[in-house]
């Protein structure tokens, strides 16, 4: 099948590359002249495992050629099918944002003006229940001058993929899910995701593009709510002197909890997590809903930063002295600084005094553009050298090899949002939450 992509960013990249690479030919449009060349080229324009592999494979003059890119949208005009990848960020009170997604439809609508034959477009952007039916639809019928289900089918294809491990993600689903509301566009998402199925055996869940969107702020909202609940319990393991980790061993035994998603820490960030459920509250709220549990969730997670800035006040007064931020990104495995709790704790450092002095193997550069005057060190050993006290934001391996490095530090204070460092003599080491 020949399928477009609207969008380059972290999704629209990797379910590009993954649909070339289940035997698909794709063409991933974006206004970026820059992305476009490194993809064309043969490059990832991101920081994703596996993903230089499979761009390499297919694009550029040494691939398949299965994966091209433009920023002309009349190459969906040759395609059979698109799908949607555009940012859908969240306005200052937490709502979510569709006017990027809205311009992308009418931009799209406008396009397929021109072509005789029907043509599906399935939203994979996530948006809040009804956006697909109520907004992005009738934004293509309004430029398109085609009528949503008749010239125009419209599908909703949620995507749940975690940075750093996408690509596996993609092509190793636990479920894959279909939202439409006409059997065109239902068949047509069938045989885009046969090819996939068929090689993974992955549960097909078909169903309409109101359930299709909330089934992904569910899921959402269910992890980011699994992990601020284990850091709850796990700060109060702390106050009673006992090791999270071994209760969440423990915990992750019993088959209805499960082992995932209970390592407690300085808690979630990302381009995911905080947008999902601020979105979908605040359309809970709108609905006149009040959803209790996923807003302490996120009261949970924005206090870890200030506990462990809190431990790290215990041991040290930071004014005037040199902090080292080890961690910039998110998460390991990404360099997607976006909403990390490095910003938080950076932050609290800055109020205090510190000379911040950060370092990350990738995300350094995009941490810049929010903070552009601290300094960033070459290595963590750098980080290290003379600082007052050293902060763990971000679970990067290496991190977990550090150890003489800490002696070149002016006062070895070490406190870890991740549990990544080694607990030794010679150094006050205070993890968050054990």
């Amino acid at each position: 099948m020949f399928i477009s992509v609207i969008g380059s960013g972290y999704v629209g990249t990797t379910i590009a590359a993954c649909f070339a690479e289940i035997g698909h030919d794709v063409v991933n449009v974006d206004i970026d002249e820059d992305i476009v060349a490194t993809i064309n080229a043969g490059e990832a324009p991101i920081h994703e495992d596996r993903l230089p592999e499979l761009v390499a494979a297919h694009a550029g003059e040494d691939g398949t050629g299965r994966l091209q890119a433009t920023t002309d949208y009349k190459a969906v005009l040759d395609t059979e099918v698109t799908f949607l990848c555009l940012p859908t960020p969240q306005h200052d009170d937490g709502s979510i944002d569709l006017s990027i997604m809205e311009a992308g439809a009418e931009q799209l609508g406008s396009t397929l003006e021109a072509k005789a034959d029907r043509h599906t477009v399935v939203v994979k952007s996530t948006v809040i229940p009804g956006s697909t039916a109520d907004v992005i639809g009738p934004a293509i019928e309004s430029t398109s001058g085609k009528a949503i289900g008749e010239e125009i089918s419209i599908g909703m294809n949620p995507e749940f993929l975690r940075e750093g491990t996408a690509v596996h993600d993609f092509l190793d689903p636990d479920k894959v899910v279909l939202g439409a509301d006409d059997d065109h566009a239902l068949a047509d998402m069938h045989t885009v995701f046969d090819p996939l199925v068929e090689r993974t055996d992955a549960p097909v869940v078909e169903t309409d593009t109101k359930t299709a969107e909330m089934i992904k702020y569910a899921n959402n909202g269910f992890l980011a709510a699994k992990v601020s609940l284990i850091n709850d319990i796990a700060n109060i393991c702390k106050e009673f002197g006992i090791d999270s980790y071994e209760v969440a061993d423990a915990m992750g035994l019993d088959d209805r909890i499960g082992a995932k998603f209970l390592r407690s820490g300085l808690g979630w960030g990302g381009s995911c997590f905080p947008k999902d459920t601020n979105a979908i509250i605040n359309a809970a709220r709108e609905a006149e809903y009040e959803p209790e549990m996923l807003a302490s969730a996120v009261s949970v997670n924005d206090l870890q930063p200030k506990r462990l800035l809190s431990l790290m006040d215990d041991h040290a007064d930071v004014d005037g002295k040199r902090v080292a931020v080890l961690g910039l990104a998110f998460k390991p495995g990404t360099d997607d600084v976006r909403n990390s709790r490095a910003i938080d704790v950076i932050e609290g450092l800055q109020d205090r005094g510190a000379t911040v002095v950060a370092y990350d193997p990738v995300a350094a550069e995009n941490m810049r553009a929010h903070f552009p005057d601290i300094e960033y060190a070459d290595s963590a050993a750098e980080a290290l050298v003379d600082a007052g006290a050293a902060v763990v934001a971000t679970g990067w391996d290496e991190f977990a090899a550090l150890d003489a490095e800490f002696d070149e530090m002016a006062s070895p204070i070490v406190v870890d949002g991740r549990r990544v460092v080694e607990r030794r003599d010679g150094i006050t080491y205070e993890g968050l939450t054990w």
